[in-house]
């Protein structure tokens, strides 16, 4: 579960920029989550109620963006979204396709007190 890791990360990540702001507290986490790094919102937020008892973010609001997959043909430029299967070519011309969004894995903002 990558998810436990990440979580960790996460909030060690939060805690120095809290104390880096002089904050007692972290109110809310917002992250943005791509759809295509294949993390199981379920589990991070699991994860992140296990995690941040005894933190600066313990009583934390987690808020999570699900960013969907998208992807562009590089012989046709069409934009489209996600066909059901991770396919990599385009529904219209079956040219090779690129990914210009769902990889995301960021820390959006944090709310200090």
């Amino acid at each position: 579960m990558h998810e436990l890791a990440m979580t960790q990360s996460i909030i060690e990540l939060v805690e120095a920029e809290a104390r880096k702001h002089g904050a007692d507290r972290v109110d809310k986490i917002k992250l943005r989550i791509g759809e295509f790094t294949g993390v199981v919102k379920e589990a991070l937020e699991f994860s992140f109620d296990v995690i941040k008892a005894g933190t600066l973010a313990e009583s934390a609001e987690l808020e999570i963006e699900v960013v969907p997959l998208r992807k562009r043909c590089g012989c046709c430029d069409t934009v489209f979204g996600s066909t059901g299967d991770f396919d990599f070519f385009c529904p219209d011309c079956s040219g090779p396709v690129e990914i210009v969004s769902g990889r995301e894995l960021q820390i959006e903002y944090i709310d200090l007190a």
